[in-house]
């Protein structure tokens, strides 16, 4: 009787002792997901929302909308001034018309004509001076009509020259630059149009619409907090005495409140910094009290679980009994 009795205590002993070692390997938390705040880039009112708070979104999915009248004004502004620019490049590309040349030349040869006028009819007026029968003021305006008439020939020349050389280097990458810049202005616009549609980022949950139909939302306000990702992530705090064991890969099971059964977890990421304070100066004892922020994935493919459920995170390490 007395031998029976000291095995079932050294059996219970044994057990305790168990699960003790398996409790040292457990840390509490509870389930997080990434909070992703999308805010408004304008302060248009909003004039559709395409969710419903809880919704599954997809990467990309249009969660609401803003007023976008004046960015698509903005918009038509900015292709039309690139219209402008391109055309006008193309205008030099292309160089001047035979129209052009064709009147240029007609130019020459009518400061030409008026030139050998204005010739013969100074050498008439200076013989008719020499006669006395003409003023010194006719004469004299005579001269600087011929002089004019050189000078327009000159000018009509140098015109027909220019049309003729054609565009040159540097007034073709005035107006390519011109053409950038004009381009740049349009894609601007558009991204401006573009961002009064709010989209999910990543797939996940629409969480929280922070802004109702109709309302109008100051530039840089939140207006829709989306939780990404498939599953939540348990958040807890690794124990000081742990630390050193638990790296990314690590794996657990987590204990989920109200689940039968533990799930497949895998640790993504433990801080390097302890999340309480103090960090140096510490006894052993003080030391102990540390703990270090972490994020433990599920590893199985389930249905999604709620946020902020309580849960128990066991680390799967080899320990010495």
């Amino acid at each position: 009787m007395k031998q029976e009795l000291l095995i079932t205590i050294t059996a219970l002993f044994s057990i305790a002792a168990c699960d003790s070692a398996d409790d040292a390997y457990r840390v509490v938390g509870e389930l997080e997901s990434d909070r992703i705040e999308l805010t408004a880039e304008s302060s248009e009112p909003i004039v559709d929302v395409s969710v419903r708070e809880g919704d599954n979104v997809a990467a990309g999915a249009v969660l609401l909308r803003q007023d976008d009248s004046r960015a698509r004004a903005r918009l038509d502004e900015a292709e039309a001034s690139l219209a402008e620019r391109q055309a006008r490049r193309d205008e030099l590309v292309r160089g001047p018309r035979a129209e052009q040349i064709a009147a240029a030349r007609a130019n020459v040869e009518g400061a030409t004509q008026d030139l050998a006028f204005r010739s013969s009819e100074l050498e008439r007026i200076s013989e008719v001076h020499k006669k006395g029968l003409a003023s010194p003021d006719l004469l004299d305006r005579t001269k600087a009509a011929l002089d004019a008439a050189k000078a327009n020939l000159k000018l009509r020349r140098a015109q027909l020259e220019e049309l003729l050389a054609g565009t040159t280097i540097e007034e073709l990458a005035q107006a390519e630059q011109a053409v950038k810049q004009a381009a740049a202005r349009r894609d601007s616009a558009l991204i401006d149009l573009e961002r009064h549609t709010i989209r999910a980022p990543v797939d996940g949950i629409a969480d929280s619409r922070l802004f109702e139909l109709g309302e109008r939302p100051g530039q840089g306000q939140a207006v829709m907090i989306v939780l990404a990702g498939s599953q939540p992530y348990a958040r807890v705090y690794v124990p000081e005495n742990l630390r050193a064991r638990i790296k990314p890969g690590t794996e657990a099971l987590i204990h989920v409140d109200g689940l039968d059964g533990a799930i497949d977890g895998r640790v993504r990421w433990v801080a390097s910094e302890a999340a309480f304070t103090p960090y140096f100066a510490l006894t052993e004892r003080d030391r102990g009290r540390l703990s270090y922020a972490a994020k433990v994935d599920i590893a199985e493919e389930r249905e999604r679980l709620a946020d902020g459920v309580p849960v128990e995170v066991e680390f799967l390490l080899e320990f010495t009994r």
